[in-house]
């Protein structure tokens, strides 16, 4: 016989809805969208975060998936273990230490191209943070127009080629940035490998130039699709030249 699927008690249940609802306001993405990700019934989801039914092991784990966060709250290990065990990244990650790679953690405004106004910049906020549960880098996408495709995942920095990594991957379908990071300013230039959504299913693989810049650079940061009237343009538009204009990376001809 299948074994039942365990639920969570009610103090467990409450935090991981409070959890939930504070992930779905910080990155403006609707239930509907969480439950598609996750693969559950919109109203599965609203019955376990209405608390009028509690949460089970499964269910947890494919909103952590989706979410790409660890809702369940772990005991406190020992100082010794958690250095050893908790604060390096698996080694298909890079294998890094918390601290050698603290610089990366923060606040990023992420601008590319628009891919429907091609004279239009795309920017929308990135957080890169440290995940105890999972042991390295995550990334979180916040503030985006299109908030249906809002990204988030896991960051690999690899001492070889000491770039960054910031990889989405969601039931097999990937997406990929690669990205060098300037250390004393802390910006971040490269490429963005990813699908252009077209009509109905179509989808296209395309890649663009990308920058990182640390949301301190940016006085009144503007999100969505920024125009040339918007009073932040001039300033994205130049880190964005800057990614193939000092060759952080490069564009072949077909």
């Amino acid at each position: 016989m299948p074994t039942p699927d365990k639920q969570l008690s009610a103090e467990q249940s409450r935090q991981i809805a409070d959890t939930i609802r504070e992930e779905l306001a910080r990155r403006r993405i609707s239930r509907q969208s969480l439950a598609e990700l996750a693969k559950l019934s919109l109203s599965t989801l609203e019955k376990v975060l209405g608390g009028r039914r509690p949460f089970t092991l499964a269910t947890t784990v494919r909103l952590e998936q989706a979410l790409g966060v660890s809702l369940r709250k772990t005991p406190e290990a020992p100082a010794s273990v958690a250095a050893v065990n908790g604060e390096v990244a698996p080694d298909g990650l890079g294998a890094y230490s918390r601290r050698a790679v603290a610089w990366i953690e923060g606040t990023y405004v992420t601008v590319r191209p628009s891919f429907g106004d091609k004279d239009a910049i795309f920017a929308y906020r990135t957080e890169i943070t440290w995940d105890t549960a999972a042991s390295s880098l995550v990334f979180h996408e916040s503030e985006r127009q299109d908030a249906a495709f809002t990204q988030f995942g896991e960051v690999a920095v690899p001492n070889q080629s000491r770039h960054i990594y910031l990889v989405t991957n969601r039931h097999g379908q990937h997406r990929l940035i690669t990205v060098a990071h300037l250390a004393i300013s802390g910006e971040m230039y490269g490429i963005i490998t990813t699908l252009l959504a077209g009509r109905g299913s179509l989808l296209t693989p395309i890649a663009a130039p990308i920058a990182y810049i640390p949301i301190k650079m940016v006085a009144n940061p503007t999100f969505g699709r920024i125009s040339s009237d918007d009073p932040n343009y001039t300033l994205y538009r130049q880190h964005l030249r800057r990614t193939t204009d000092e060759s952080f990376a490069l564009f072949l001809p077909g």
